[in-house]
């Protein structure tokens, strides 16, 4: 999808450093002991009573996008994306938060608030800007151990990567499953000092996400779903591979795609999805928006999609990410979204109510 971020090793390493971070295009030596249970781009091995963490390449098989020596706790850091803001809280652990990026995307009530505290008060937090263009000044004056970030393929950090701060290149989003994602915490922990904690954590989430597993399979076969809408000419759905086809498989329905082998989206056509999925129970999709669409919204949008069964059916349920914390808490709590899909493709089975989605009215 995109470009490796590049091939010049970095050493971000300061007098009062309290951590060392390191970018590597050139290929990845054996690395020792898996870290991980799920996760596929972790790799952590103890040297000299420290623990050095490799981070694989997810776009170059066999090269290293990052590999970063912990030696202290960082204590302070900068935080690009609401996800990782929400873990922190998570972990008890959102007072190391000094500032953020997309200010205005965060749902996390504790973050929002400490956002409005006038300049100066105790635990303020400071908007550094839009992520794509931070306000470097800021970030400086604030003088954090770390920033936080999500890379992506292809990306030059620039100046960012040129005032000394130590750059955490968060790319858990590229793991091929729910939980190798979630896991990414464990790691996540240790670099903030609570790897006990993130431990806990994730081992209750990996056994509750098993027991709904568990649960699913009993079930008889669900409904089959249709994921998200159109965008411009393309609709993008998840791979059969992907994290969120796993998900539709572990909650035991059914998906058009099931058999693709793609870990990523599929672009496809319209025509192709209608021919393919066009007769799934259920159609459940993501947007932003100040109120709920409805079916007249839906058809302003594009007029075929009365083509669809769950259109005329009436099951369409939409998740309202300005609304809904959804992409704060699903990639740290898959299990939440298993739980939302068996209530979504089983019906009358309840779960404790849907999370995420709601059903759109009859209008």
């Amino acid at each position: 999808m995109r470009r490796p971020i590049g091939i010049i090793a970095l050493c971000l390493m300061l007098a009062l450093l309290v951590g060392s971070c390191k970018r590597s295009g050139k290929a990845m030596p054996p690395s020792g002991e898996g870290f991980a249970k799920y996760a596929q781009l972790i790799q952590c091995v103890d040297s000299q009573g420290h623990e050095v963490f490799t981070i694989k390449d997810p776009w170059q098989q066999g090269r290293t996008l990052q590999r970063l020596s912990l030696r202290k706790p960082f204590r302070r850091v900068v935080v690009f994306t609401t996800s990782h803001c929400q873990l922190l809280e998570y972990l008890g652990l959102a007072d190391r938060i000094v500032g953020v990026c997309d200010a205005q995307y965060i749902l996390v009530s504790d973050i929002r608030r400490r956002l409005a505290l006038p300049d100066g008060a105790k635990g303020k937090i400071v908007d550094c800007g839009n992520s794509m263009s931070p306000d470097l000044e800021r970030i400086i004056a604030l003088k954090p151990d770390a920033i936080i970030l999500s890379p992506y393929e292809g990306m030059s950090l620039g100046r960012l990567e040129r005032i000394g701060i130590p750059i955490i290149l968060a790319a858990d989003y590229m793991e091929t499953s729910a939980l190798g994602r979630a896991e990414w915490m464990r790691y996540y922990g240790r670099l903030m000092g609570a790897g006990q904690r993130a431990d806990s954590l994730f081992h209750a989430v990996d056994s509750t996400y098993q027991q709904l597993k568990a649960y699913a399979a009993k079930l008889p076969a669900g409904h089959s779903i249709l994921t998200e809408r159109k965008t411009g000419a393309t609709w993008y759905t998840p791979g059969g591979k992907s994290s969120i086809g796993v998900l539709i498989k572990d909650a035991n329905g059914r998906y058009a795609f099931a058999s693709d082998n793609h870990s990523g989206s599929l672009p496809l056509s319209v025509e192709q999805i209608i021919a393919k999925a066009g007769g799934s129970d259920v159609w459940a999709f993501k947007m932003n928006g100040a109120r709920m669409m409805t079916k007249a919204d839906l058809l302003s949008e594009y007029h075929g999609y009365e083509a669809l069964k769950a259109f005329r059916t009436g099951e369409i349920y939409e998740c309202n990410c300005s609304q809904v914390p959804y992409f704060e808490e699903v990639s740290w709590r898959p299990d939440y979204l298993l739980r939302e899909l068996i209530q979504l493709l089983h019906p009358g089975v309840d779960l404790g109510g849907l999370r995420y989605y709601k059903k759109l009215g009859s209008r």
